[in-house]
């Protein structure tokens, strides 16, 4: 009886341990160190879970202490949408000498399409105002999805107040700060602060990442060779009679009309154009079609290019190493590369193939002289 209380209602710390072997009997003693043990567990585990603020705290302070800083120059993805740059980034996810930019970088200011421009006499909070991809936010709510109407999202744990300390802790460290300062401070904050990013050890060669339509601009190509004068600019041009279909069917407000339509396709063809011939060997025009059906030899032309060991990795789309869906306008029942994309145009009418001819053929020809072929 006495027992039985001992356990119901008090504890060790309100007899003492000296009281409580006196009073219990020999056979209860080993089932109340138990008790006495699990109690002091549990107490502890509920004093470390009030603790979060404590927790988030020391998380953020290991962060900081173990910062892997971000200078690898950018392999920028960029031309109209609807042309492969999301497939390309997905390719060179997971390789080990690459940082991979998950998504779309969205650094674009103030508008998506427009290269940021840095006032270096302003403060480093205003410059991580202009950096910042919102897009994360929601990212980090509720999962990773290229598409909404995607079925699977993926995990992506990113703490934008911990990206912000480490913004200002490495620019701190930087003693007479320059634009590209600025952009290694943005590119190493967004990767240490991508907490399950699979691929953030080892020493890497190129950050990659996609963004639609900057390359578009002549204004934007300057600035980010000025930037970045050891970077890259890849291209991906996709047959007019093929893009079409998808860029309709994508967003039917902007590119509904095929005139208004191959319009838009043109200008990016003429940037390619332009911007191979100002900037040469920086300036990769590759094609959509060979992305897709030769899939190996243009990857292993891209790892040449970048200077990085070949892996099987580069022949499959990946999220943080996870296979993905394509980013398609059509239905994507599997994971990988989608051949069927390369058969679009049959959903055309003859005049819509007519009106197309017209208007891209020439060039269309001038931009496959530049692009690199297999």
């Amino acid at each position: 009886m006495i027992y039985q209380q001992l356990l119901n209602r008090y504890s060790r710390f309100m007899l003492g341990s000296s009281a409580t072997e006196t009073i219990v009997a020999e056979d209860g003693k080993v089932t109340l160190r138990k008790y006495y043990k699990h109690r002091l567990r549990i107490k502890k585990l509920n004093k470390n879970f009030r603790q979060s603020k404590i927790h988030l705290g020391n998380l953020y302070q290991s962060c900081l202490a173990h910062i892997r800083p971000v200078t690898a120059p950018l392999a920028l993805i960029s031309q109209v949408q609807r042309s492969g740059g999301t497939l390309l980034s997905q390719l060179f996810d997971g390789h080990p000498e690459l940082h991979a930019h998950p998504h779309e970088l969205k650094i674009g200011y103030p508008t998506k399409y427009t290269w940021p421009q840095v006032n270096l006499e302003e403060k480093p909070n205003r410059w991580l105002e202009i950096l910042f991809e919102h897009s994360v936010l929601n990212h980090f709510r509720k999962g990773y999805k290229k598409q909404k109407n995607l079925d699977e999202a993926f995990y992506l744990l990113f703490l934008p107040s911990l990206q912000k300390e480490i913004f200002l802790h490495y620019l701190d460290s930087v003693e007479s700060i320059t634009l590209r300062d600025v952009f290694d401070a943005y590119m190493t904050s967004y990767f240490n602060a991508w907490l399950n990013n699979q691929n953030s050890s080892g020493h890497k060669k190129f950050v990659t990442a996609f963004t639609a339509r900057l390359a578009m601009r002549k204004n934007n190509m300057e600035s980010f060779f000025d930037i970045y004068p050891d970077g890259l600019l890849i291209s991906v041009i996709r047959d007019p009679r093929n893009w079409y279909p998808s860029a309709a069917r994508h967003k039917p407000k902007v590119y509904g009309d095929i005139g208004k339509a191959l319009d838009i396709w043109k200008e990016s063809a003429m940037a390619m154009i332009r911007n191979k011939e100002r900037y040469g060997a920086r300036v990769c025009i590759l094609t959509f079609e060979d992305l897709v059906s030769k899939t190996e030899s243009v990857m292993r032309y891209l790892a040449e290019l970048l200077e990085i060991k070949f892996d099987d990795i580069l022949m499959i789309p990946t999220f943080n190493t996870y296979p993905i869906k394509a980013n398609t306008s059509f239905e994507a029942k599997q994971h990988g590369i989608i051949n069927s994309t390369l058969n679009r145009y049959k959903a055309l009418t003859p005049e819509q193939l007519e009106i197309i001819d017209s208007m891209t053929k020439a060039i269309y020809g001038d931009v496959l002289t530049l692009a690199s072929r297999f």
